[in-house]
């Protein structure tokens, strides 16, 4: 499974690079393929294995904030395997030409 999702903390204030660098802290730990983006992270892995971290990661900025909202987008394909970096490379090859990616 292709996880993206984004958590985002109300209430805090502007500046949320210290809130969501503690969620990396946990996906990181997690040992979960991801790809961190400048909207989104997303994860690969078993089901059961990344909505548990995308509901860790709710619930931690829970902690840091009065309200949350968590955006998730699921690519549940059979027999998909290697498709974090092999959907982007999938049209790299298409366009025949590098593109600039997270």
């Amino acid at each position: 499974m292709l996880a993206s999702f984004s958590v985002i903390p109300i209430g805090v204030g502007v500046e949320l690079k210290e809130h969501i660098s503690s969620l990396l802290e946990l996906v990181e730990a997690s040992g979960i393929s991801y790809q961190l983006g400048a909207m989104q992270t997303t994860l690969e892995g078993e089901a059961s294995d990344v909505m548990a971290l995308i509901m860790r990661c709710h619930l931690r900025m829970r902690e840091r904030a009065p309200r949350v909202l968590t955006h998730i987008t699921i690519d549940d394909r059979e027999g998909g395997v290697g498709r974090l970096k092999g959907k982007v490379q999938d049209v790299i090859d298409t366009l025949g030409k590098d593109l600039d990616h997270e």
